[in-house]
């Protein structure tokens, strides 16, 4: 407490002396009411000692807060020198090892065995030896095992084991520890002395990041994985990583790669295996997948126990996206196959169409009553690396006492009595998409009612008798025919149509048909019939007059300039034929290889087709669908950059833009808003100015999109040929469109597709007279039932070239019907309008 002892002065200013217990010597002044009061608390302490006090405190306090800062930065690099730049982390790669002088014995698969102890201490040794040479990470902390050793194929007296090694390494090393792994193979490796077998050597070593995860199936759920990073952030360069899948006992793993995008086969080594087992053995592998796959494409695998090993393998070069799989565990089967009965059924390999299970033994016994019993094989894809169609060693069907693998299309196996078995085989290693089937019962006295019965137990139409195509797989339908005068008796006995002799394809089979047309002995036969010396051949002079002799030569010559050269940008012309995005230098200036980024399909693998023909999503990129306001789809169109596009001129009853829209990527007419598909109006609309919609002479018209397009894998445009570019007589060829599937038909709803061929210029005159001009060409299949209709007008027909690449050899154009016998399609010759391509696009 505080207590007042006296108040002292005048009435204006008091002044009062409280008694404090503190030590202070301020002095409070005190305003109340008017009046000024001072208040003095009076020191228990000398005044004079306690100012001096101040600056001290101050200078203390500066100095104390300095220190303290000091010791911080001290503590701090001393925390960051010990504990994190010499603080050790753990890293691991795996790698192989190829040893020469060792030969591959079975023992090596089970890593139990006292053989295998043996070279996996070897291999460990001669690792360690090996990295610690390299200076920078020397004497690190190092351990190492060893997780598989097989025989590499076609490869005696060497093996290759798998290692994987774990480092303790300071952080501050780590990045000259990945260098020294990745280049490993180029380090001076320990000799062989000391190794329990002296003869080993080391042919080469390689070494990857690695990345390890286990996973396990939960009961009901679905696991999703992917490569680290996806889809942010590509795969790593020179990396090793393994998924370790595990499912409860008594059931098996089922994997499926919804999204895959690694580098192409052919430009590197990046791949994807999945192994049937823990270790990745090659006896145990089921697929090595590399490159992309359409998302439609099946990607499914069934182990045949409870474990999976999915393994990613890159190079230091391209660096993609990678994949992203998912997985689930389901009971194991306890029996396959089984008894069949009835008139007619269905049966399929296990898990069809996702590819069957290694280690399957499978057996239909199919019974029906009173009559004949054949099997018909809707798909049939058995197909394992490096075994021959006919040796059937590995997986295989057997019917009958024989077996069938590989690919097989329309194949149907009759039994004489009303009984059948069929049996199915898969053994540890590779699988496919197996079979789809259906069993029929038939009359053995007319098993094809109204229809020609073939050997092999198709039936066709007899309609396709005697009409030059072999329609059965033995040719049963061409034998014994009498020919009409429409067309020409082969040697052999078959009748083909005289519209094919002489067009440079050996219909005939044994070439009958173009015998009477080769030129003598050391003779060129140019396109026009002319012959001439084979010398004169490529020799750089125009000598058949048409330039044939001058335009087909596999070699590259600077020649003069002719219409069959190819013109260099330097106004030099070389007389290869067809040099433009071929991969190789034909011009000096390399402008042939210039604007090639086109004509690529980004799915290196496209889906099987059988039985049909709907295209796949991404396998014509180029495609694009022109809808008319209020009407929905019109015609096709071809992209050939981010925003000019190529149709017909005769699509274009409405000459106003704005009534049209293009639809890029688009796959399913009823799938317009699919996020891979985009919608573009247009700008612009240029038709040909000698177009006759009448004669349909110079029917192409191009296109101005409103914005460009973003290139993607299912939006890629379609290379343009040069004006010299050729699309010989018999060259296979494909036409795209959702037009009508059959005449008078309705549209199709998904991306059709066919594969007909060119027909010569001379015999499309005599098929078609007074129609065609040299800016047209018929393409088709002379026999019919494969043509182009109403809707795929302005569409692409596409020639695939060297490397894969496709052009733009033609535009659906016009046709008497559609499919009719002798009756081709006619298309707009792209390379007669090139020029005038460029000029209005500047493509």
């Amino acid at each position: 407490g505080t207590s007042i002892r006296a108040w002292t002065g005048a009435p204006g200013k008091r002044k009062f002396t409280p008694n404090l217990h503190a030590s202070t010597n301020e002095k409070l002044l005190i305003d109340m009411n008017g009046f000024e009061e001072g208040v003095e608390f009076l020191p228990t302490m000398n005044a004079k000692k306690l100012e001096k006090r101040g600056p001290k405190r101050w200078v203390l306090v500066v100095a104390i807060v300095s220190v303290s800062l000091l010791l911080s930065l001290l503590v701090g690099f001393l925390v960051w020198h010990f504990k994190y730049r010499n603080a050790l982390v753990q890293k691991r790669y795996n790698g192989h090892l190829r040893l020469t002088g060792a030969r591959f014995i079975d023992a090596y698969e089970n890593s139990t065995t006292y053989e295998f102890t043996v070279l996996a201490s070897t291999v460990k040794q001669m690792v360690r030896k090996t990295v610690l040479l390299w200076h920078d990470v020397g004497c690190l902390g190092l351990s190492s095992n060893v997780t598989a050793i097989f025989s590499p194929p076609c490869s005696e007296g060497s093996v290759i084991a798998y290692y994987r090694s774990e480092f303790s390494v300071p952080k501050y090393k780590a990045n000259a520890l990945d260098k020294a792994m990745a280049n490993i193979g180029a380090f001076p490796q320990a000799g062989p002395t000391k190794l329990r077998n002296p003869e080993l050597r080391v042919e080469s070593l390689v070494a990857f990041r690695s990345c390890h995860y286990a996973l396990h199936a939960k009961e009901g759920v679905v696991t999703t994985f992917t490569t680290p990073g996806f889809p942010n952030s590509p795969y790593a360069n020179n990396a090793h990583c393994l998924w370790v899948l595990r499912a409860d006992a008594d059931s098996v793993i089922s994997l499926t790669f919804t999204t895959f995008d690694v580098a192409p086969c052919h430009m590197g080594d990046d791949f994807v295996k999945v192994y049937n087992s823990l270790s990745p053995v090659e006896a145990h592998s089921l697929v090595k997948l590399c490159g992309s796959y359409n998302p439609s494409y099946n990607l499914t695998f069934v182990s045949s126990q409870n474990v999976m090993l999915v393994m990613l393998i890159t190079d230091a070069k391209g660096r993609y996206p990678g994949f992203k799989a998912q997985f689930f565990q389901m009971p194991k089967k306890k029996s396959c196959g089984g008894v069949l009965s009835g008139m007619s059924g269905n049966f399929n390999t296990p898990y069809h169409p996702g590819h069957y299970p290694p280690n399957m033994d499978c057996t239909w016994n199919i019974q029906v009553s009173n009559m004949n019993v054949k099997v018909r094989f809707q798909e049939f894809f058995l197909v394992e690396p490096g075994i021959p169609l006919d040796s059937c060693t590995k997986d295989y069907v057997e019917i009958n006492n024989v077996k069938y693998c590989g690919h097989r299309e329309n194949l149907v196996v009759s039994s004489q009595t009303n009984q059948i078995t069929v049996r199915f085989h898969s053994d540890s290693s590779f699988v496919d998409s197996g079979f789809q089937a259906e069993f029929l019962s038939y009359d053995s006295n007319d098993p094809c009612p109204g229809r020609f019965s073939c050997p092999s137990g198709n039936c066709i139409d007899k309609s396709r008798l005697c009409d030059g195509w072999l329609d059965c797989r033995d040719g049963a339908d061409e034998r014994n025919c009498t020919c009409t005068e429409k067309q020409f008796q082969c040697q052999n006995g078959w009748c083909k149509s005289k519209f094919w002799v002489c067009d440079g394809v050996n219909d005939c089979g044994d070439n009958s048909d173009e015998l009477q047309c080769q030129c003598p002995a050391d003779n060129f036969k140019c396109s026009n019939g002319k012959c001439i010396p084979g010398p004169q051949k490529c020799d750089g002079k125009d000598d058949c007059g048409d330039g044939s002799d001058e335009g087909k030569c596999d070699s590259t010559a600077v020649v003069p300039c002719q219409q069959y050269t190819y013109k260099c940008r330097n106004s030099l012309c070389v007389n290869k034929r067809n040099p433009e995005c071929d991969g190789k230098k034909d011009c000096s200036d390399n402008s042939d290889e210039d604007n090639c980024n086109c004509g690529i399909r980004s799915y290196s693998k496209q889906s099987r087709i059988v039985g049909g023909q709907d295209a796949d999503v991404g396998e014509w990129p180029w495609q694009v669908s022109l809808h008319a306001r209020d009407e929905g789809h019109v015609c096709g169109a071809s992209l050939i950059s981010e925003k000019w596009l190529v149709t017909a001129a005769h699509c274009f009853r409405y000459e106003d833009p704005k009534i049209w829209t293009a639809f890029l990527g688009l796959h399913d007419q009823q799938k317009r808003s699919s996020s891979y598909v985009q919608k573009r109006s247009i700008k612009s609309i240029i038709r040909h100015n000698y177009f006759n919609d009448y004669t349909f002479d110079f029917d192409i018209a191009v296109m101005e999109l409103s914005s460009p397009v973003t290139f993607s894998k299912e939006i890629q445009p379609i290379c343009l040929p040069d004006a010299s570019h050729e699309f010989p007589a018999g060259k296979a060829i494909w036409v795209t469109g959702w037009g009508a599937t059959k005449e008078e038909g309705i549209g199709a709803t998904i991306l059709q597709k066919a594969e007909i061929r060119v027909i010569n210029q001379t015999m499309c005159n005599t098929l078609l007279p007074n129609q065609m001009t040299v800016r047209m060409m018929c393409v088709g299949i002379l026999a019919g039932g494969v043509d182009a209709c109403q809707g795929d007008s302005g569409g692409p027909l596409t020639s695939i070239e060297t490397n894969n690449r496709m052009f733009l050899a033609g535009i659906v154009s016009f046709g008497d019907g559609c499919a009719r016998r002798n009756k081709p399609g006619v298309y707009t010759r792209v390379t007669q309008l090139r020029d005038w391509i460029k000029e209005k696009t500047g493509v």
